[in-house]
């Protein structure tokens, strides 16, 4: 197992048990008084005590806001911005999934900014400095520890928000492998193909960059070969290394490329008919390879290009990488169709609707409007 420090606009610290160092971390910041997000499984696995135990060793003041739940609220942005309010932090730790560390990034923006959450919906909202913020993932899947967005739900319409601001950026990041080892077996599959579709869609899209493909590329080259062993083999430490690796590039990869229309269908799902993240991706980024194939056949060779000889990986273009990633969703036990999930064919028109009015629909490198998203909602049906 090797371990490393190395620096991007997020300083990363990786390596087992580096959990350990989050006090020192901290104390490097010049800060005594740290909240620390976190969520109720992550807490009953005992990763938060470990982060809790640090700051304490590390003597520093710790207040726990456990209000955290799987695609956080703006009800739960609130009630976590209420305890902040009581004990004045100077730092913010968001220790657990994505929804820990984007609801932190949350309550960073209205305790330092005011207002409410709405306000910060787009890029570059915040109305002066948020305190520095330190991320501990305890999963592989979404990348938030190197993004500088919060994506939150608001709690009425139910419509996902991303808020992003570049000092919403963590200052530092621990990559603990050994925190992902409690995943269950279906977080680790939807957490993981999340990472997966991170890495392919912020490949081809409109605002890709040299910086993003060599995040996007390294990225796959870590997730690819290792999704489906982390799935088999749930106590292989080397392989949970390799995952959390590539989500945290795939994040940088986001920062700098955004995403496409696998991403704007999957929201409306998740809005409408509760589906996990994970699981709308899977559903609707083969599809969408398929579609986007008439434009970036080339790019998609080289991402199956970067992982030849790899077992169960195969050489092609959009069929064979669309055939590869339904592949491993179903291996992983994750559904194959919408009508597997309980959607209704007549509310398909609805939810395209609804997916042409994201914003990461406007990046896919293939245009698409209301009638091409309903289309591959019908192919996914």
């Amino acid at each position: 197992m090797t371990q490393a420090n190395y620096s991007s606009a997020t300083q990363i610290v990786s390596g087992a048990g580096k959990v350990a160092e989050l006090g020192q971390l901290a104390r490097e910041l010049d800060v005594q008084r740290v909240l620390v997000v976190s969520d109720p499984g992550v807490i009953g696995a005992g990763h938060t005590g470990r982060g809790l135990e640090s700051l304490a060793k590390s003597d520093l003041e710790a207040e726990l806001f456990d209000g955290v739940q799987e695609n956080p609220t703006t009800d739960n942005v609130a009630a976590g911005l209420a305890v902040a309010k009581e004990f004045h932090p100077e730092l913010i730790v968001g220790l657990g999934g994505g929804s820990s560390m984007d609801c932190a990034k949350g309550i960073n923006f209205l305790y330092s900014c005011g207002g409410r959450m709405q306000d910060y919906w787009g890029i570059g909202k915040a109305t002066g400095p948020l305190l520095p913020m330190i991320a501990v993932p305890t999963t592989a899947g979404t990348g938030s520890e190197t993004q500088s967005f919060a994506l939150i739900s608001d709690a009425e319409t139910h419509v996902k928000m991303a808020c992003g601001d570049h000092r919403a950026a963590f200052r530092v990041a621990i990559l603990d492998p050994e925190l992902t080892l409690t995943q269950p077996p279906r977080v680790a599959a939807l957490a993981g193909f999340d990472a997966l579709s991170h890495a392919v869609e912020t490949y081809v899209t409109t605002k890709r960059n040299e910086i993003s493909c060599d995040y996007s590329l390294r990225a796959w080259k870590e997730l690819a070969p290792h999704y489906l062993q982390v799935i088999e083999e749930p106590d292989n430490l080397s392989a949970r290394a390799h995952m959390q690796t590539g989500a945290c590039l795939a994040g940088s990869a986001i920062e700098n490329s955004m995403l496409g229309a696998a991403h704007a269908l999957a929201n409306p799902l998740t809005a409408t008919y509760q589906i996990a993240h994970g699981e709308s991706v899977a559903l609707m980024l083969p599809h969408v390879v398929r579609f986007n194939g008439q434009e970036c056949e080339s790019w998609y060779e080289k991402l199956l290009a970067e992982i030849d000889g790899e077992p169960n990986c195969p050489r092609g273009g959009s069929t064979e990488l669309a055939d590869f990633l339904r592949n491993v969703a179903n291996r992983a036990g994750l559904p194959a169709t919408l009508h597997e999930c309980g959607v209704e064919q007549d509310r398909l028109p609805h939810l395209a609707e609804a997916a042409s009015c994201q914003w990461t629909a406007t990046f896919n490198p293939v245009p698409v409007s209301r009638d091409e998203l309903l289309k591959l909602y019908e192919q996914a049906f």
